[in-house]
């Protein structure tokens, strides 16, 4: 079975994406609050940077197709991801891609004004 790698191309199109979702989402707050994500062998971390503050939002797996990937919330009250977690404000978004899965963590961890 071939591994699957998160090559150069596909973060700089998750980038891309995340980088459209903060300047459509945050425009006004971009400098105080944002998106950016993380890579771990097939995983992507969501995480949001508030201020001086950086929090983990959500994990996608990396499955070979940007168009189906799983999602896992993070817990803090477990302080963990959870892939199994169907009971969260925005699940309803989640779709397989980055930007569902960004408007699903927006909609679980929205910003602090």
């Amino acid at each position: 079975m071939k591994k699957l790698t998160l090559t150069k191309e596909i973060k700089q199109e998750i980038e891309k994406t995340i980088e459209q979702f903060n300047n459509q989402e945050f425009a006004s707050e971009s400098d105080s609050y944002a998106y950016f994500a993380t890579y771990r062998g097939k995983f992507i971390y969501l995480n949001i940077r508030n201020k001086e503050t950086v929090y983990p939002a959500g994990r996608l797996t990396y499955t070979g197709d940007l168009n189906d990937m799983e999602f896992a919330i993070y817990k803090f009250s477990k302080e963990k991801y959870d892939s199994d977690e169907f009971m969260f404000p925005g699940i309803q978004h989640l779709d397989g891609t980055i930007k569902g899965a960004l408007h699903a963590c927006n909609t679980a961890y929205p910003p602090n004004k």
